[in-house]
């Protein structure tokens, strides 16, 4: 029973496109301006090499900003997908 339902919920696979590679690059910015405004202390833990380059962030917050960025664009990417706009 699990298995056919599996199967039914099963879409066709998703292939890579600029329009995928586009959707998770504004996913990350997007991701990183909601973390440049609600994370308290971006900096603290280890410094980058070039804090300017990554907005002032410490390696945590870099490292959460971008894994918050992947999970939402995922999402979108799926979303969009499973309405058949990609």
């Amino acid at each position: 029973m699990l298995v056919s339902t599996l199967l039914a919920a099963a879409t066709t696979p998703l292939q890579w496109s600029p329009t995928v590679g586009i959707i998770m690059i504004i996913s990350n910015i997007i991701a990183i301006a909601f973390g440049k405004s609600t994370i308290k202390y971006p900096s603290v833990g280890p410094s980058l090499p070039s804090p300017n380059l990554f907005g002032g962030f410490g390696l945590p917050a870099v490292l959460a900003t971008t894994a918050f960025g992947h999970i939402l664009g995922v999402g979108v990417i799926l979303g969009l997908h499973n309405l058949g706009r990609l």
